[in-house]
Order: C-alpha cells, then sequence, then structure tokens
C-alpha cells in the first residue's frame, strides 16, 4: 500500500466511525471491532426508513402566490410565514444500516495487530497472527466480497445496531450449500410492506461448516469467502434467486478483485496531489498524523482520502450526508440528500478532479425525480417546469420538508445549484448531455412563468425569495431578491440560452431584466438585494456569494468591483456554529478571491478542530461531533481551486496557493475548456503541461500577467512560469 494512497492504524477501532470504509456508489461497508470480534457493518443506498413521508406530497400554495407576492412587495415583512398549508414539520425518510455481519475467532492475543485501507483498489484489511481479513464493494459486479484466512470462526448476520427500532420485524435463515452455506437476514419496517434482504453466500477452502441458526461455526479451514448482497423491497423476495445470482459469479477472490480494480483504480488514479511531504510523516497512522494540522502529508492523506471516499461514496446515487455509511438507525438530519449546501459542496471536485463516476451519479439523482420536480413547480407556483426540493431521500424529489423558520419551499434556485455541476462536466468534455439540456429548458420555463412582478424601475423582482437557511436582520425568512435567487435565475436563463439557441434571444433578455447584486453601506454585496433588507453575518451559508462560487458571474478579473465587494462579504462573515461545510465552502469562495491566507485559515478551522476520525471521514461539528462527509468530501475541492482554476474561456494558475505549501505537482486534472493539466511548482518557479482535446483560444492568468494561450487539439503545450 502506498504510504499516501491509504492510512493505516495500529490498533482496532472500538468506534464505528473510526472504522475504515469501503463502496461501489451502491453498497458500502464499514468495517470495525476488536480482535476476534470483527464487525462489517453493512449498507446500501436505497435504505430509507418509512416514516410518512413516503406519502407526503408538496403543499398547494399557488393560488395563494399572488397575494403573498402583494403583501411582501407591500412591505409586510413577515408575510410568508402564513404562505403554508399548516402542516407540521415533514422529514424525509431517514438513511440507515442494514446489519452487521460478525466474525468471532478463537486465536486468543493479537499479535502484531495491524488495520488498513488501500484507496488505489478499495480493499480494507484487519491482520493479526492467526487472522488476516479483507474486504472491499466490487464495483464491476456489485457485490460485498470479504475473505478471511483464520483456522475457526463464528459468522453471523446481527441487525442489532445501535437505533434500530425494537419492532423490525427480522427473520433470519442459515443453510448448507455445496459451497459452504448461505445465511439470509430479512427486516421488515414496523407498519409498512416495505423490507430489505441481506444474502450472504459462504465458500469454504477446507474445513467444515456447522449451523449454530441463526449463524455457523468453521472448523479447519484455510480460508472463507463471503459474498452479500442487499435488496430494498416490497413483499417476499426470492431468496434463491438471489443466491443463484451469487453463484454466478467467480467463487474466486483474486478474480473479483481483478475484475473491480480495473474499475476502482482507473477512476481514482486519474488525479494525484504530491505536495512535498516529509517521508517519516507520511508513514504515519492515520490517527498520529491528524495530531499534526501542519503537516503536507495530512493534506496529502486528506486529498487522496476524499477522492476515495467520494468515489465510493457515489453511483446510484450521489454521496448523503453521512456519504453511503453509518453504524446508527438514528442518522443526524435523516441522513438526507441536503440540496441546498451540502449534495453541491460534497461533489464539488468531481469535473476538476476526474471523477466523471461522481457527476453520473448527481445527473442519476436528478433526472430520476425530475417528475417530481415538475410537480413542485406546479403546486407551489402555479408554474411550468421544474423546482428542486430541499432535502431527498433518493426515492422522491418533491418538495414537503419545510417549516416557519425553515421556509424551504420558498427556495427558487435549487435546480440551478443542481445543474451547474453537470454542466460543468459538459464543458470540460465539451459535449453536451441532452438530458441537461432538457432540464435547463424546463428551469427556464419556471423562471418564464414565476419572474412576473416588478420593481419601481421596471426590474423583475423573485418574490417571495430565501436565502437558505438565513434571514434578514429583523425580518422574516421569506423574503424578496435574496441574491442567490438573483444569480441562479439570471445563471439558469443564460445557460439555457448557450444550450438552446432558438431560445436564446427571449431567455437572454428576460435574463437582463434581472436587478443587480446591491452593496450594502458595509461596501459587502448584500444577501438580500431589496432595500431596507439588512444583512445576518454570523451564520454558516454563504448563500449569497453563489455568484462567486460556483458560478463565474463575480471574478476578479470581469466584475472587480463586485469582487472587491463579495470578499468584503466573505471577511464579515460568521462562522456561526462551527459546522465543517461552513468553513470550507468559505474556503471555496475565498480561493475563487484569489485570497490564499483566507483560504488557509478556513482549512485550519477544520484541521485544527478535531474533524476527522481516525477513518478519515469527517465530523458535522469540531471534536468530532456527528459523523458526516462535507469535510472529507469538499476538501479535495478546495485544494484544487487553490492551485488551478478555469472556465471556458480562462486559466487561472496558482490562484490562492498558501504559504504553507511551497513545492508540489497536481497531476491529471480537468478544465473546464477541454484540456487535462499537470502543474508542478517550487518556491521560484511553475511548469503547467496542457493536454488539450479541442482546439481552443484562452486567456492564461498568473500573478505575473494576463496573455492568450492558443491551444490545438492533440498537441501537448508546455507552460513555464518564472513568477507567480
Amino acid at each position: 500500500m502506498s504510504l499516501v494512497h491509504g492510512t493505516w492504524e495500529p490498533r482496532p477501532a472500538t468506534r464505528w466511525e473510526d472504522g475504515f470504509l469501503s463502496g461501489n456508489g451502491h453498497h458500502g461497508t464499514l468495517v470495525f471491532g476488536e480482535p476476534n470480534d470483527e464487525r462489517v457493518v453493512v449498507t446500501h443506498h436505497t435504505l430509507v426508513r418509512p416514516n410518512g413521508a413516503e406519502q407526503a406530497r408538496p403543499p398547494r400554495l399557488a393560488a395563494e402566490l399572488p397575494a403573498l407576492q402583494d403583501r411582501l412587495l407591500a412591505g409586510e415583512l413577515d408575510a410568508a410565514e402564513s404562505f403554508t398549508d399548516h402542516r407540521d414539520l415533514q422529514w424525509v425518510q431517514p438513511f440507515h444500516p442494514a446489519f452487521q455481519i460478525r466474525l468471532r475467532g478463537t486465536t486468543g492475543d493479537a499479535p502484531g495487530y495491524h488495520r488498513s485501507v488501500d484507496f488505489t483498489t478499495g480493499v480494507t484489511r484487519t491482520w493479526f497472527q492467526g487472522w488476516d481479513s479483507e474486504v472491499f464493494v466490487s464495483r464491476a459486479d456489485d457485490v460485498i466480497v470479504h475473505r478471511v484466512t483464520a483456522t475457526d470462526l463464528e459468522i453471523s448476520l446481527d441487525h442489532r445496531l445501535p437505533g434500530a427500532p425494537k419492532d423490525l420485524g427480522v427473520g433470519q435463515g442459515a443453510v448448507l450449500t455445496s459451497e459452504g452455506a448461505l445465511l439470509t437476514l430479512r427486516a421488515r419496517y414496523p407498519g409498512s410492506d416495505r423490507a430489505y434482504t441481506g444474502v450472504t453466500l459462504v465458500q469454504l477452502t477446507g474445513g467444515s461448516v456447522t449451523l449454530t441458526p441463526p449463524g455457523l461455526r468453521i472448523s479447519g479451514a484455510e480460508s472463507v469467502l463471503l459474498l452479500t448482497r442487499v435488496v430494498r423491497h416490497t413483499g417476499e423476495l426470492d431468496v434463491m434467486a438471489e443466491a443463484r445470482a451469487l453463484r454466478e459469479l467467480p467463487l474466486d477472490h483474486p478474480a473479483l478483485l481483478d475484475r473491480h480494480t480495473a474499475l476502482h483504480r482507473t477512476a481514482y488514479a486519474r488525479v494525484t496531489l504530491d505536495l512535498d511531504a516529509d517521508p517519516a510523516e507520511r508513514a504515519l497512522p492515520g490517527s498520529e498524523l491528524l495530531e499534526r494540522p501542519d503537516s503536507p502529508a495530512l493534506m496529502e492523506r486528506l486529498f487522496a482520502a476524499g477522492r476515495y471516499h467520494l468515489l465510493s461514496a457515489s453511483g446510484l446515487f450521489p454521496p448523503r450526508l453521512t456519504g453511503l455509511w453509518t453504524g446508527d438507525w438514528d442518522t443526524a438530519w435523516a441522513g438526507a440528500f441536503t440540496n441546498d449546501a451540502n449534495v453541491n459542496l460534497q461533489t464539488a471536485s468531481a469535473a476538476a478532479a476526474a471523477l466523471p463516476e461522481v457527476t453520473e451519479a448527481l445527473a442519476s439523482l436528478v433526472h430520476g425525480q425530475r417528475d417530481d420536480w415538475r410537480e413542485n413547480a406546479h403546486a407551489i407556483f402555479g408554474a411550468r417546469g421544474i423546482v428542486a426540493p430541499p432535502h431527498s431521500d433518493g426515492e422522491s424529489g418533491l418538495t414537503y420538508h419545510f417549516s416557519r423558520e425553515y421556509p424551504l419551499h420558498l427556495w427558487t434556485a435549487g435546480a440551478d445549484w443542481l445543474l451547474k455541476p453537470l454542466v460543468d462536466h459538459d464543458e470540460t468534455i465539451g459535449t453536451r448531455d441532452p438530458r441537461t439540456a432538457a432540464a435547463l429548458a424546463e428551469v427556464a420555463q419556471f423562471y418564464e412563468d414565476f419572474l412576473t412582478r416588478t420593481d419601481t424601475d421596471g426590474r423583475l423582482v423573485v418574490v417571495p425569495s430565501y436565502s437558505p437557511e438565513n434571514r434578514p436582520a429583523g425580518a422574516s425568512w421569506g423574503a424578496i431578491n435574496a441574491a442567490m435567487d438573483l444569480s441562479a435565475a439570471r445563471h439558469a436563463l443564460l445557460t439555457a440560452a448557450a444550450y438552446h439557441p432558438r431560445d436564446a434571444a427571449r431567455l437572454r433578455a428576460l435574463a437582463d431584466r434581472l436587478p443587480p447584486h446591491r452593496i450594502n453601506d458595509d461596501g459587502a454585496i448584500a444577501e438580500w438585494a431589496w432595500p431596507g433588507l439588512e444583512d445576518t453575518y454570523d451564520h454558516r451559508h454563504l448563500s449569497h456569494l453563489y455568484g462567486v462560487w460556483p458560478l463565474d458571474e463575480i471574478n476578479p478579473y470581469d466584475t472587480p468591483g463586485l469582487a472587491d465587494a463579495a470578499h468584503r462579504a466573505l471577511q464579515l462573515r460568521g462562522a456561526e456554529n462551527d459546522s465543517a461545510h461552513g468553513h470550507l465552502h468559505h474556503a471555496l469562495i475565498a480561493a475563487r478571491l484569489r485570497d490564499g491566507e483566507r483560504v488557509a485559515h478556513a482549512l485550519g478551522q477544520v484541521l485544527k478542530g478535531d474533524f476527522f476520525h481516525h477513518s478519515l471521514m469527517s465530523a458535522h461539528y469540531p471534536n468530532r461531533d456527528v459523523y458526516n462527509a462535507d469535510a472529507a468530501h469538499t476538501l479535495p475541492a478546495v485544494l484544487v481551486e487553490m492551485l488551478v482554476q478555469s472556465t471556458p474561456d480562462r486559466l487561472v494558475l496558482l490562484p490562492a496557493l498558501p504559504d504553507r505549501y511551497p513545492q508540489g505537482q497536481l497531476l491529471g486534472v480537468r478544465t473546464r475548456f477541454g484540456a487535462a493539466l499537470d502543474l508542478v511548482w517550487t518556491p521560484r518557479q511553475a511548469t503547467a503541461v496542457l493536454r488539450p482535446t479541442r482546439s481552443h483560444r484562452v486567456e492564461l492568468r498568473t500573478s505575473s500577467g494576463t496573455r492568450p494561450l492558443d491551444l490545438v487539439a492533440g498537441e501537448d503545450h508546455v507552460l513555464r512560469l518564472e513568477a507567480w
């Protein structure tokens, strides 16, 4: 295992949060436990517990919308608080684990204990004298593969994880087979016809197996191979059909690993970061490295771990709040897809860091829910087109999670926000996905129907308007002309125009009627452009700077005045409750504004705040409070943005490099003008090698100036910069 592309520990993980992770974007595993009592928690993206939300619909408020708009425009600052059907807050169906595979050995002491995860293969391994256990989740065959070398052990499937409902209807089975044995666990949710079933095929090499229902005992084996799948279903599952499907796989560990590695390694290895770290620090276990927050070796490993975990959590869907993993049924905030910040932050590196698998996972979530998004637009706003929900469990894209203090049903920017990474991907590969084009057309339709009110200057007004999850000082949450809404509407209309030339003139004309951003008395971009709505600065979200990141609407090159005002807004922003996503969102915006020291400070808040578990998965709050993937998955995007930024017509090199990383190399990143890029830098010079896939002229920006750059498809272009 590479000292950078993996991590290890010399002690067991007694907390599930410290367990090493594997996944293929469908199934996930979390390995922890004491020697001779290994636990492999099995998860699946589809596992959400029915809680009534499966019948929830969006509120039918369209008929009341004109009256609400009249009241807000007349100055009734709390008018939106009554724009509701008075339901109680309904959370989406919460994500939960399936069960744990328990393996109990008889080796006594555990001399030489060592556990590790290899990011290049996705294999987690636990080793000590008399025991060798390897787990990976196959990207090729969608199966959990677990090989154990131990002479004697007991194996069982155990649903008893923290928070599991006491009235969960559990049935288990164990039968002998020609390979060894078959274990099954079916769990039916209380008061529901929905269930999930796990099937584990056990193959022995040597030795014998004895049933000890609901598990089994193995004696004298040379090795044991377990293949596991989980299926969520209604009614009864044909377990024998699932068992036959497992038997059709090659019951050979090296063959299964080779098939998986061909896909996983290729994706993972496309981009690498080297910060010229001390080899001695690179060799440290992750827990010790986390105690050195200023170490380049820590940043290298967290970049690698972030890419690994992001890839592993992306497939059927993009990452949830907890990625693809949890060892507890009581997941914070339902383990949802939280669309008003977290999903986009976690997937922010997908295009630039060459993980199209992540983009496709996001596309799967988006396009699988567009019918629901249409219902949101029609029911709440009486409009054509689509409106994205603030939260989703993966099954539903309907907006029903809202309350007085979180009137998330008023948020109209979500579709543009979620489609932006798909547009970035299209720019990167140079081909427009027809699914993205169709979705953009529907977003534009929504704005054509929704943007009907004007101010005294004839400018369009976004009303009602919501800036997640903040409110103006002294006013209510539902307001007018939130900066995010203005930027999203403008970007959606202009992007739809680019994808649909026949409609371009009409859509651009509508975009041109939107008001500009307002600069407040503090010299900062106001979170609400409507006069009289004052900023609330101490907040974890930075939605008002959407125009800086991820959009290109506000930047130091084309709009320097607005960029200065955005920088002032960033300076004034507090961290509120120290959420990891807030710090890293801050860092992404600071990088776009070329403030390397602010990037370093934001990163330091996370690295010095004890946000990372020994697994290198992260927490939502300092001191490893609340298991959450935001920091782990977003950190690679911050590091890319501080080194390389691109638009379809611009390349910016080393825009926000903190002093603590004086030399290094970032290899394999992609640009939005269709070129792969390798960057090497030292304190005295930098070299960039561009490998364009299409011919294009771009503007090159470095600290030493600006110049045009003519790229020819198929011809490498080497840039040597003596000053940057």
